[in-house]
Order: structure tokens, then sequence, then C-alpha cells
């Protein structure tokens, strides 16, 4: 099967994983948009999160947070410019990814953009021998300010199914810019239910249910986190024919300086719905 996209005739950069602070992996995605906008390289990235965050859809009511829990257990929170619920991004637990490309380049329909960006992570999947499949069936939510427990949604929810329910291992979203798209999403490689509930300030779910709708990675595949990681950045490599890459100094030191402008910056993070722009 050919695993090259439909725009690997385009100047890919693949920026193998990093570890970046929430604040900074936001930031990071914003630039890599404007090089693209600017004629630069394409960008596909494969990241984590040090320290663990809780990255806030776009939209959600920052009194949804446990803040202190948060600040207690070392725990960034940024806000994403994507939409959707919160979601904890464990250091270890979490995989997360970036494509950017200039926004003439990408589909006007919002699924069928979706559907060709995500097939790097379907084909990476895959490679881990994860039966992995865009959500097929209504799941209605249980907790809407936690993104991995509201409704599912065909378009951008991977799930692996199991015992005649889907169990949600991915979700993805995109920012699209006048000039460019951002896609981001997050491969589950370990369940932390515990965790990843400890951040809201009152979940209406408890562990069992969270388990109940989530699924990682290691249940399905005898991996490690490492070969995971391997196995996205080839899936993304080929998909793009991409050239190994890195950031620019510059881009670099924009990517500090919108880090701490905004993307930690209680006037962005903390933000009410009624305050957002």
């Amino acid at each position: 099967m050919d695993e090259r996209g439909p725009l690997a005739d385009r100047e890919w950069r693949l920026i193998r994983e990093e570890a970046w602070s929430g604040p900074m992996n936001m930031a990071l995605d914003e630039i890599a948009a404007e090089t693209a906008a600017a004629g630069g390289p394409r960008t596909l990235r494969v990241y984590r999160w040090e320290p663990s965050t809780l990255s806030l859809g776009y939209t959600q009511d920052p009194d949804t947070v446990d803040w202190a829990h948060c600040e207690w257990a070392g725990i960034d929170v940024t806000r994403r410019p994507t939409g959707g619920g919160g979601i904890y991004h464990d250091s270890d637990g979490d995989i997360s990814y970036t494509i950017v490309a200039p926004a003439d380049e990408l589909s006007g329909d919002l699924v069928a953009s979706y559907h060709r960006l995500c097939r790097p992570v379907l084909d990476a999947f895959d490679r881990m021998g994860v039966p992995a499949r865009f959500a097929e069936t209504d799941r209605p939510a249980v907790y809407a300010p936690a993104c991995y427990l509201r409704e599912l949604h065909p378009a951008h929810d991977v799930v692996v199914p199991e015992d005649g329910r889907e169990r949600k291992v991915s979700g993805n979203a995109q920012h699209r810019r006048t000039d460019a798209v951002v896609q981001h999403g997050s491969l589950t490689y370990a369940v932390r239910p515990d965790r990843h509930l400890d951040v809201f300030a009152d979940p209406d779910a408890d562990a069992a249910t969270f388990r109940e709708r989530v699924t990682g990675i290691d249940d399905h595949a005898d991996i490690e986190r490492e070969a995971a990681v391997t196995a996205l950045e080839s899936a993304l490599d080929a998909w793009g024919d991409a050239t190994e890459g890195e950031w620019t100094e510059d881009e670099l030191a924009r990517a500090r300086e919108r880090a701490d402008t905004k993307y930690a910056s209680d006037g962005w993070t903390r933000r009410t719905p009624e305050q957002r722009e």
C-alpha cells in the first residue's frame, strides 16, 4: 500500500519527539503555522508534555478546572486554539502530534480534511497492531468539560471497537487559520483515569466510567512507548515523504516569547467563554 499522502510532493519537515511545556507546545504549533504560511516548510511534529499538562478547549470555562490540584500536582494548564473539552496530557501516557500546512492546500470540507490528515495516525496504529478506526456509533456525553468523556464524533475521534462498544484512543482537532491549517491530536499510550479526572473541579464521572470509555495503546499491543513513538514518526514521515528537520533559532525564540506572553498567561488560560477573542 502506498503510504504517501496527497501532499507528499510538497516540502515537509519531520521534527521527532521533543519534550516541551504545555504553553511552549501550543506556541510551537502557532509558529509552525506562520512558517508554512510564509512559504517555509510544512511541519510534522511529535511531542510530549513536560510536565504533564491540562490543555483546555478554546471556549472552556476555567471554573471547570481544579486549579489547586493542578498546582499541587505540578500540572501545567494552558488553553488550545482548538475547541472541545479539556485533555490531561500525561508526560508518559500521552503521545501527541501536529500537522501544519498552508490553508490553500487543504480541502474546505472539514470532514474530508480530517480524514486526509488522520490517515498517518491510523497508519501508525496499524503499525503498532492496534485495531483503531474512526468512530461509527453515537455515545452520549458523560461530562462535557472532559474531551474524552464527550460524545464521539466520526470526523475526528479514533476508537478501538471491543465487545460491541467503541473506546476512544485518540482525539484530533483542527485550527483553521486564514493562512494555514493546524491539526493536532493525542494518542493515548496508557490510560491514567484518576489523574485525568483529578484535574477537573467536579467531574461527573468516576475512574471506572472513564476506563469503560477510553483505552490505550498498551491495552491492545505489546509495545513500549518508545516503539509507539517511532511508529507514529514513521507513519508521518511516509505520509509526507518528509525530510528530518528541526526548529530554527528564530522559530524557537519567537515560540518562547509567544509562550510567555500568550499561552502561559492568565489572560489566555483563565479567560471565561465571554472573554474569548
